[in-house]
């Protein structure tokens, strides 16, 4: 990028800072100071190529200067902060989960990249503005180096906790919504997801549909190989499922013991049978010896496959039913198949 300077410092583990400043001199002195914090630096010269740094180097912290040519620091500041929340509502867009978030949050979220104003205007109008625009602290000119090193120090400790504990609530997350053998997506997980996407398509007027599945005989492969074999079979179906069920929105899931289910939104009973045709083909791939069968030498598994239009005046149970009764018909029917309930 154009008018770009970046410092030399090669260890990738030290806060980055981006600087933002049209007077070169300043930049100079900020850079020389901080990296003898071994802070790493990155250096433009107004609002515009802040924005584009910005978004390809994801700085610890932005050093703004507020008066600048081409884009002033309070516009750019605004529109950091607008970049940060379009991330945002994209990221959650592949969720189940409301995008309709309030300044609080956005806020709250915005302090993972805190924004330093620097300006020569020192009055309460001006610093208002800046908090306004999205500034998490400021410093005024003359630039006061103990000073401004003691608030990135704060700044950097602030989100650097924050990190940790957004890392320990993804890591509860996780623990929360997936089976620990296969995963795959738990119980829990399934009913949050098939209760969202309902409300969902019952909105937009898409179908939504589901495959339950079972392992054939599956206790008596546990019989005869062991539980250690049945988990590792377990593993391995499910992998299959997860392979098979392409597309983001899909959601496969560990139903309960040898059962799993996939739910697909936005998927009409043609593309729902495309879906059982292909796991059915990988899952006789595997070719896990299964002596204990009486319908094959190798692991099958019976299929349920089930497609509604969602509606205010139904409910998402509706269409596990339809699932399991065709399960149950795939069942009766000589097992190793899957039955379409339309």
């Amino acid at each position: 990028m154009s008018g770009i300077n970046s410092s030399s410092v090669h260890n990738k583990q030290q806060p980055l800072i981006l600087v933002a400043d049209d007077d070169k001199r300043i930049r100079v002195f900020l850079r020389k100071l901080m990296e003898q914090e071994d802070y790493r630096v990155v250096e433009v010269n107004d609002g515009k190529q802040c924005l584009d740094a910005y978004q390809t180097i994801k700085p610890d912290i932005v050093l703004l200067d507020a008066l600048m040519p081409v884009m002033d620091g309070f516009t750019c500041c605004k529109q950091l902060l607008q970049i940060a929340r379009n991330n945002l509502i994209s990221a959650l867009a592949t969720f189940d989960t409301d995008s309709n978030l309030n300044n609080t949050v956005i806020s709250k979220l915005w302090e993972r990249t805190p924004i330093l104003m620097i300006t020569c205007l020192d009055d309460e109008e001006s610093v208002n503005r800046a908090f306004e625009a999205g500034a998490t602290d400021y410093v005024t000119k003359p630039i006061h180096w103990p000073v401004l090193r003691q608030r990135l120090r704060r700044l950097l400790q602030q989100t650097q906790v924050y990190k940790q504990l957004e890392a320990a609530n993804e890591a509860l997350q996780h623990l929360a919504n997936v089976d620990g053998l296969t995963e795959l997506a738990n119980r829990r997980r399934f009913d949050d997801y098939l209760n969202t996407q309902w409300i969902n398509l019952a909105q937009e007027g898409f179908p939504l549909s589901m495959i339950l599945c079972d392992i054939d005989f599956f206790k008596f492969y546990n019989d005869k190989y062991g539980h250690p074999a049945g988990d590792v079979c377990l593993q391995k179906v499910g992998a299959v499922l997860s392979l098979k069920a392409q597309k983001y929105q899909d959601l496969v899931a560990r139903y309960g013991g040898e059962e799993f289910a996939v739910i697909m939104p936005y998927t009409p009973a043609s593309g729902a049978l495309h879906v059982a045709t292909a796991i059915q083909a990988g899952i006789k791939d595997l070719q896990i010896v299964h002596d204990g069968s009486a319908v094959s030498q190798h692991v099958t598994l019976s299929m349920g496959v089930a497609t509604v239009v969602p509606t205010w005046e139904s409910s998402s149970s509706e269409l596990i039913v339809l699932a399991d009764k065709a399960l149950y018909q795939a069942k009766a029917g000589g097992r190793d198949r899957f039955v379409s309930s339309s």
